[in-house]
């Protein structure tokens, strides 16, 4: 048990702390899910897992709430592992390890998985109880959430008996989200073309960035390292026509990229590395506030036995830097609130191929049709190909819905002022419940998070508590049947 297990409420906390001693990034849940799975059996609890791996728990009500309907509370289980380049973590085999700072618990060097482990945390901790007062509960644990909804994707049907539901997985305390975007995977590839690698090889590297969700973080100021590093080599291709030996950013597709490098052929590479302390300087300059840690290095590396040609290295720099990316358009119907958006997390060289991963989101379909319209039209320049897979829908809002009402209430009491009812620019869950059981009364709540999907996830300790209040209030009003 780590330190977080002392914190209050203590059954919420120790579970976290068992869930962050589990690796359990996507594709990767089977050691968790087998683990509660075991646990779930030796409490004698209902448990089973679908086609997709999802799993099933079933507690019966207590004493005097049979009347009551049955509430579903829904969570997934993986994480996105994310680690500083000077951390040292093997997301499967090493445990997270929390750790308390102020009011906040974070991770040494790592994603906390606070997303949507307390959630999970707490799905497991309400299971677990002897002292509170709930209906018949059903806990839905998802497979993959963080790489596409694969499980709600396979959500088996006829399953649930509920028609209430609590998601688990927003991030802002005195907010009751009722919406959010659908989603879209695209995956573009770039042939290249190589010759005979001749001149000196050095390497670029931008790091520091602060990276974050691709969804809930995309209107920010938060730069994304791929965009920016073509800026940076842009520049530099004006004062020197190098040629690319590599080039590469980011690691998974739904975060903001806070790192990416490119190896370069070059004439002179004391010429090269000057212009890179000058640009490091003026990009230091223009994104003081919203990236004070960035930073921008040049070293000297190995000579490359190949490198791509000057028209393939052209053509790199054109398609990346008309690559859109960020806010498309902000809705009109939704204040506040981004309609369309695009973000590409992954860059990579595979197979004589520049591989990129984007992901589109979008609160309207006609969005990611007019994503998808522009990026055909960029691939159709410069000779790439694009895939799109794992399209999933959005979830309408229903504003007057009963358990919105129900938690609207409950959390207006609990905090001493009114929350807000809102919706997010990031995939949740319900869309794809919803398909599947489109009876279900959804609401998402959960408390304050922070730079998730960042090694800088953080998640605040009061917002814990004020959430977990408010689940526990919910479940003993529960509707009657």
């Amino acid at each position: 048990m780590s330190e977080i297990a002392s914190l209050n409420p203590q059954a919420l906390w120790q579970w976290f702390d068992k869930i962050c001693a589990i690796p359990h990034p996507s594709y990767h849940e089977e050691q968790i899910a087998n683990f509660i799975v075991d646990w779930a059996k030796s409490q004698s609890l209902f448990v089973e897992r679908d086609d997709a791996g999802n799993i099933l728990i079933r507690k019966p009500a207590t004493k005097g709430m049979e009347n009551r309907q049955t509430l579903a509370l829904q969570a997934h289980l993986d994480m996105v592992p994310q680690a500083n380049a000077s951390t040292v973590h093997d997301f499967l085999k090493d445990p997270i390890q929390p750790y308390q700072d102020g009011e906040w618990v974070k991770a040494k060097g790592t994603t906390l998985g606070a997303d949507n482990g307390i959630g999970l945390a707490s799905c497991l901790a309400v299971l677990s109880s002897t002292d509170l007062a709930h209906p018949e509960i059903e806990v839905l644990l998802t497979m993959s959430e963080e790489v596409g909804m694969e499980g709600a994707l396979g959500l088996r049907p006829n399953w649930l008996t509920s028609n209430i539901m609590i998601n688990t997985d927003t991030e802002d305390n005195g907010e009751i989200y009722i919406g959010c975007a659908g989603g879209e995977n695209v995956e573009i590839h770039l042939p290249i073309e190589f010759e005979k690698a001749e001149g000196q090889a050095v390497q670029i590297t931008l790091k520091g960035l602060r990276g974050g969700h691709s969804g809930c973080d995309i209107h920010t100021n938060r730069v994304n390292a791929i965009k920016l590093l073509m800026r940076i080599l842009s520049d530099l291709y004006q004062i020197e026509a190098f040629q690319l030996v590599n080039i590469a950013g980011g690691s998974v597709r739904n975060a903001i990229p806070r790192e990416a490098h490119a190896t370069l052929l070059v004439k002179d590479v004391a010429k090269i590395t000057a212009c890179i302390e000058q640009l490091q300087a003026k990009f230091q300059s223009e994104y003081h506030l919203a990236e004070p840690n960035l930073t921008l290095v040049a070293e000297a590396t190995n000579s490359a036995e190949k490198a791509f040609t000057a028209k393939a290295t052209q053509t790199v720099l054109q398609f990346l830097t008309l690559l859109p990316n960020g806010v498309i358009r902000n809705s009109d119907t939704v204040k506040n609130v981004v309609e369309t958006s695009l973000s590409i997390g992954v860059l990579s060289l595979q197979n004589e191929q520049l591989v990129g991963t984007i992901l589109s989101r979008s609160l309207v379909e006609h969005g990611k049709e007019e994503v998808r319209s522009r990026l055909n039209a960029l691939v159709q320049l410069t000779g790439a190909t694009v895939e799109y897979s794992g399209n999933y829908p959005g979830w309408e809002p229903a504003p007057n819905s009963e358990i919105t009402a129900l938690t609207k209430k409950i959390y207006d009491e609990v905090l001493g002022y009114e929350a807000q009812i809102k919706v997010i620019h990031a995939g949740l869950e319900c869309g794809l419940i919803k398909e599947v059981y489109p009876n279900m009364d959804l609401v998402s709540i959960g408390p304050t998070i922070r730079n998730a999907h960042s090694p800088d996830e953080k998640v605040h300790i009061p917002a814990v508590q004020i959430y977990w209040e408010l689940l526990t209030k919910l479940l003993a009003n529960a509707p009657q049947k």
